[in-house]
């Protein structure tokens, strides 16, 4: 079995004519110059394109807080939203097997704006020892500003103020901001984000190393999994590259008309990974009018609902599968007497050998169907595999990004939102704004 990440394009290469395959490859390579010149839109937050060999400095600090955490812990809770969990998230779901219920749990708050979801949360914390985790580069992003306050009291009330300050712990910006403001004063341990990596880069940075090591992941081999990833991307040719790989093909189809990808996963343990997948490409593509729309789907469960649309739905979408080459962990069927659901011809297999069955008939019927895919395996469910996926899907994007001629580092539409819940909830500032939403409201 292969311990490299592999891309296999079987069944779309027929959809896209040799001369355009090549002129986007030609992009893609041109693309990846421009990366490694640092001279492109958004050179300033390249900072993640080093972090596997940059890492260790603060590895050891980093381990010994998470130790600390662990020791001290059932359940570390998780402050923060879009990149400043969902890497930690995906990390730490996808590796779940191999802790076997030994890690410390790890909850999440912060990454929206549900009262009852917080509320229910620290109510099934009431017989656990708790830390915190508190991720934001400036401590004023509203959804996980709201969560800390309340979490916050919510320690202090059952810790006290000086207890609770040793069971906190706050990943924020070097010298400014509230949150580095309020860690000088309460005494939090603290954790620096780079100014040079944006959030949805940052899982290989304190941002996410901190809770997956809490939780009992082997951050090394996540770090010299990427690293593996990042000498391939950054400098073999085309053949030998499955991220410049994947980033053609992406140009080419969204040139021929594809307007949405979908990254289907056939292990459950993936799916969050998808959502952090979502993060990266709709953030650093989704600008100037253009970009795919990235869509996931969690097989083979959602090809009992979704399954139909991709099937004979609107053909203006391709699927990338995301599957696991081997497992560790796996179940058996057994024998049933008298096989009366007629699953005896599975005697003896397992579900492994079954689930890549299903993968391979579905890749065919969508072919067939009108949606040209394509399949990303990689190793194992393991530390050193996820960490080869994720620096591939980063160096892609980047690729990608500059292949279609946007900056892949920044996200002005994010900040539409803002401005308007601003105005509405009364800020201070924001009353000018305030006025042109109702005037517009009074309006329709």
């Amino acid at each position: 079995m292969s311990t490299r990440l592999s891309l296999d394009p079987a069944y779309l290469l027929d959809a896209i004519p040799a001369a355009d395959l090549e002129r986007a490859m030609a992009r893609a390579r041109e693309a990846r110059e421009t990366l490694l010149r640092r001279d492109g839109a958004g050179g300033e937050f390249l900072g993640w394109m080093d972090l596997p060999r940059d890492a260790p400095a603060e590895r050891e600090r980093i381990l010994t807080a998470a130790q600390r955490i662990a020791d001290s812990s059932d359940v570390l809770v998780v402050v923060g939203i879009g990149g400043s969990y969902l890497g930690a998230r995906a990390v730490i779901d996808a590796c779940a097997p191999q802790l076997a219920g030994n890690g410390l749990r790890v909850v999440y708050a912060g990454h929206h704006l549900s009262g009852r979801y917080l509320s229910g949360l620290l109510s099934s914390l009431s017989d656990a020892r708790v830390s915190v985790n508190v991720i934001s580069k400036s401590g004023t992003t509203t959804e996980p500003a709201l969560a800390f306050r309340v979490i916050k009291t919510w320690m202090e009330a059952r810790y006290g103020r000086a207890g609770a300050a040793q069971r906190i712990t706050a990943t924020t910006d070097r010298a400014r901001g509230a949150l580095r403001e309020l860690a000088g004063t309460e005494g939090y341990e603290t954790f620096v984000i780079p100014d040079d990596v944006g959030g949805r880069f940052s899982v290989l940075t304190p941002v996410g190393l901190l809770p997956i090591a809490a939780a009992g992941i082997d951050i090394s081999a996540l770090l010299d999994g990427a690293d593996l990833e990042r000498e391939r991307a950054l400098v073999a040719d085309a053949a030998d590259n499955p991220a410049l790989h994947y980033a053609a093909i992406r140009q080419a189809l969204r040139e021929s008309g594809k307007a949405v990808e979908i990254l289907a996963s056939f292990h459950p343990e993936l799916q969050q990974v998808c959502e952090w997948w979502k993060q990266l490409y709709g953030e650093s593509e989704g600008k100037n009018g253009i970009g795919l729309f990235p869509a996931s789907v969690c097989d083979t469960t959602d090809l009992h609902s979704l399954g139909q649309f991709i099937q004979d739905g609107s053909r203006n979408l391709f699927e990338t599968f995301l599957t696991v080459a081997g497992e560790d962990m796996d179940t058996d069927v057994p024998v049933m007497d008298g096989d009366a659901d007629g699953l005896n011809y599975l005697a003896g297999r397992n579900f492994s050998w079954i689930n890549a069955q299903a993968l391979h008939a579905t890749a065919l019927a969508h072919r067939e169907g009108g949606t040209p895919n394509m399949t990303i395996t990689i190793p194992a469910l393991d530390a050193h595999s996820v960490g080869q996926l994720l620096y591939f899907f980063e160096a892609a994007v980047a690729f990608s990004g500059y292949a279609q001629g946007v900056n892949p580092f920044d996200q002005p539409g994010v900040e539409a939102y803002k401005r308007n819940m601003f105005a509405l909830l009364g800020k201070p500032g924001f009353e000018d704004a305030a006025a042109a939403l109702r005037a517009k409201d009074a309006q329709r």
